[in-house]
Formats: structure tokens, sequence, C-alpha cells
């Protein structure tokens, strides 16, 4: 079902795109626009996830670096039946983590500090259980075909603004065509685009907790991660909004609500369908009992700081295996 209506919007902006066009300057205008914006995002399909790693001042790890956080990683990759991503950690204190790559072969999953040191060692398997679905959904190629129909549209909107008064000949519409491609089109791809964001959320939630065997250990994590991303700020994210899209928590501050202008759903409704989930398969919802807890008063609680002075990682990630029914 998420594939079907995702495939819908995407039919739906190829086609406000194709009528914006039209709107503005005929079949000329419209494959001189659609030629520029698909120039310009070619370049961001084969370089997005290293400009977005970039952006947040991600830093490659392995085996040696971060043993226990790259051997959960590995594991749950082996267990998605997907190829071994590149894996990165941030150096910032707001837990939270998201997944780049245009297919599973050239994939990569990042995590910051935060998340290491805040959530548990069954937690952070639930998130990058996510990121690895979406992976192995193919989201991040989904959203950048996204962002570059939503951007062609877009560019056609401020076309319309400087050129549109001097093409009403080709404008069936006349002035109300123009006021439609400048304002209208624009909005209702943004609103596609959050929907499409949103709906691959749900997807990547159920298919993570697939992966890593328990939907209460995603469940919890969500709650803990945010809670922190409302009380920690993430600079990155705040100079950087546009991939804002990309975390499994928006990293934003002030979008909490689960509504058309939001690139992710409602926390509380992602909780309760892994709840559900996990009720169909006869889980045990153990991790809820920490639902009530405070991220600020639990530092450190992960298997990532248990006090030792040996910290083998760049950020005093401590060696170990990863446990659990995955490993």
């Amino acid at each position: 079902m998420n594939l079907v209506r995702t495939a819908m919007l995407l039919a739906f902006l190829t086609a406000l795109f194709m009528a914006v066009g039209y709107l503005i300057g005929g079949s000329g205008g419209m494959m001189i626009a659609f030629v520029m914006a698909a120039a310009m995002n070619l370049f961001s399909y084969w370089n997005a996830d290293k400009m977005v790693l970039r952006m947040h001042h991600a830093v490659e790890v392995d085996e040696r670096t971060a043993p226990e956080f790259y051997g959960i990683v590995a594991a749950l990759a082996k267990r998605a039946g997907l190829p071994m991503p590149k894996v990165y950690l941030i150096q910032n204190p707001q837990p939270n983590a998201f997944a780049t790559g245009r297919n599973p072969q050239n994939a990569a999953v990042a995590a910051t500090t935060g998340l290491l040191e805040r959530l548990t060692h069954e937690e952070v398997a639930g998130v990058m259980a996510h990121e690895l679905a979406h992976v192995q959904n193919r989201d991040t190629l989904t959203m950048t075909i996204t962002a570059t129909l939503a951007g062609a549209i877009s560019m056609l909107g401020n076309f319309a603004f400087f050129f549109g008064g001097n093409r009403d000949n080709n404008n069936p519409l006349g002035f109300i065509g123009i006021l439609v491609a400048m304002i209208v089109a624009p909005l209702a791809a943004m609103m596609v685009q959050m929907a499409i964001s949103r709906t691959r959320e749900y997807a990547a939630d159920r298919r993570g907790a697939e992966i890593c065997d328990n939907p209460m250990w995603l469940a919890s994590a969500l709650n803990k991660i945010a809670r922190s991303a409302k009380q920690i700020v993430n600079p990155d994210a705040e100079r950087n909004p546009a991939t804002a899209h990309m975390f499994i928590i928006n990293p934003l501050s002030g979008q909490r609500m689960d509504n058309l202008f939001s690139t992710h759903p409602d926390t509380a409704n992602r909780i309760a369908a892994l709840q559900a989930m996990a009720a169909e398969i006869g889980g045990q919802p153990a991790a809820s009992t920490q639902f009530n807890e405070s991220p600020s008063e639990r530092p450190g609680t992960g298997p990532w700081d248990h006090g030792a002075s040996s910290a083998s990682g760049p950020w005093g990630v401590n060696a170990g295996k990863p446990k659990g029914p995955w490993s």
C-alpha cells in the first residue's frame, strides 16, 4: 500500500510539473525548465550522499575505530541481506541517525554520538535497523526523485514570477495561470514531498522492526530521540534544514505536529504502530518501561560508556560484541 501511494504521489508531481510548464510558456518553456532542473538535480543524485555527510561533519569509522557500533550495523546488514554500508559517526549531543546513498551498493548510515551515549544497545540496534530498512527500500532514491520534481516545480514558479507576464500568449489561463504556477503549484509540490517522506518513515519502522526482530526496541528509541530532540539543538541541521527529512526524528526545533507540513509522522503514532506490531507477533513490550525516563536522567546508559578508561573509538566508543538475536 505504501509503495502504491508513493507511486501515485510521484505521478501527481510529474503531472503537476508538466501542467505548470505548459501554463507558463507552452511546450518550449516547459522543456527548457525541465532540462535546467534535471541538470542541477543530476549532480545532486550522484553527490548527495557526500554533500549531506559533509554538511553534518560525519566521520567514517570501521571495526577498529568503533568496533561495537560497526559490529551492530554489520550484524543487522547481514540479517537484512544487504551489502555492508559505510558507517559514520557525527559528534553531536542530539541523538539521531540517517541513511543516504543512491542504492544499497553505495549506501551509508550515520549516527550521532548522542545516540550512542543516550540509548541502550538494543535501542541503537532498532534505530540502525530502521536506517537499513530505508536503504533496502531504496527510499533515498525515491526522495532524490521527489526532490528533483519538487525542485523543478519551484523553479518553474520562479520562472513565472519573472517572465510569466511576457508569455500570456502561451498561457491558456492568463494571469490566473501565472498565480497557479507561482504559488499553488510549489505549495502542492512541497506537500506531496512531505507526504512521501512520512509514508516512507512508517514503512521503514515496520521493516526495521522485522530486521532487528523486536519492534519495542525501535519504539523505545523513538521516544527517547523525540524528547531529546526537543531539548538539544542540532546546529548543523538548523543550518541545513533541507536534510531534516533524512533523520529518523526531525532534528529541527518547532515541528511537533503530524500535519501537512511536517517531514515526519507524529512520534506517538509511530510508537503505537510498533506496539501493535509487537502484539501481532506476540512480543513483550519490555522496552516500554523506559518511556517515562528523561534522557538527561540516564547519561551514558548505552553500551558505549561503561566507565572504561581504554576507549577505542574516536569519541569513547568501547569495544564489544553486539548482542541479541541478530548477532
